[in-house]
């Protein structure tokens, strides 16, 4: 729902002027900013944005949803278990947790039905036990936390990037060298469903290393020190080497005929947030990764 708000004051900060105008929380209104959702003068606005009186913001606020996230029992590629944490190997396609469009069928339904109560409560009732997260179309290994103290650890790890993700992917183009990207990362101003590398971006840093390259594409594997929204895919385009099958920020005219972008997160590395041992988890190249390697004669 699309609110008009005309600002009669200055100086207070985007989201807690929303926040106010519209009788929604603090942390609702950070969301609303966070995803594209408030506008001035055809600018997408970011949550510290200064208000100045006159302002005129269209502010885009989703309908409130009751629901219930419910267990569901489906199948889960499990790659490590214990007390406290799961690595799971999401497949291709399948969403991590509930959202707007997607209230079943998630990655936290199943581990719902498989965990029961057993989940860290620190992401709230959508996102329980979820550390960190990759797109619906992007495949591979992602930590959930069993409890409080796993994922506070574990998140501490993501901050200070001690915890260490490794992925594959498939790109457009012929890579030959190892190389970094270091650009910042920030919502789209012309496309808010999208990112893109911005001035005024969080810090972003990718590196990346090639693997084998035929017929037009690269198989280069990616280590990351952040991890923003879509990086990989929003970095290695911005370098010309648009990740194959990509939709948003590959060419218009793919032809590869993938049903999404050929990303795969085949590894962590980790300290445990209990036993303090260094653990690795590795997973194989998925059957669509390996089809399209053998189609374009990467393999």
């Amino acid at each position: 729902m699309i609110h008009r708000i005309t600002a009669d004051s200055s100086g207070q900060r985007l989201d807690a002027y929303i926040s106010e105008k519209l009788d929604i929380s603090r942390s609702s209104a950070q969301n609303i900013c966070e995803n594209g959702g408030v506008i001035c003068c055809g600018t997408v606005l970011k949550k510290n944005y200064k208000v100045k009186e006159g302002d005129l913001f269209e502010v885009d606020v989703p309908e409130v949803r009751e629901t219930e996230t419910v267990a569901q029992y489906i199948p889960l590629d499990i790659r490590y278990e214990d007390d406290h944490l799961i690595v799971i190997n999401k497949p291709r396609g399948m969403v991590v947790h509930p959202a707007a469009g997607h209230f079943d069928g998630t990655l936290v339904n199943a581990l719902l039905a498989h965990c029961g109560d057993s989940l860290s409560g620190i992401g709230g009732e959508m996102r329980p036990g979820i550390v960190h997260r990759i797109d619906k179309d992007t495949s591979g290994l992602l930590i959930v936390a069993k409890n409080d103290k796993a994922h506070i650890a574990l998140s501490s790890q993501l901050a200070d990037r001690s915890l260490s993700r490794t992925y594959d992917a498939i790109v457009y183009g012929r890579i030959e060298e190892t190389g970094t990207v270091n650009a910042p990362i920030g919502r789209s101003p012309k496309d808010r469903k999208k990112m893109a590398v911005t001035p005024d971006g969080r810090q972003a840093v990718t590196h990346y290393e090639p693997v084998a390259y035929f017929n037009g594409f690269s198989h280069i594997r990616c280590k990351l020190e952040t991890g923003r929204t879509h990086q990989i895919r929003v970095h290695m385009a911005s370098i010309g080497h648009a990740v194959a099958g990509d939709p948003l920020y590959g060419p218009k005219n793919d032809k590869t005929k993938l049903l999404g972008q050929c990303l795969h997160a085949s590894k962590l590395r980790f300290v445990h947030p209990v036993t303090l041992e260094n653990v690795e988890v590795q997973c194989e190249l998925p059957d669509y990764f390996v089809d399209f390697m053998k189609r374009t004669g990467l393999c």
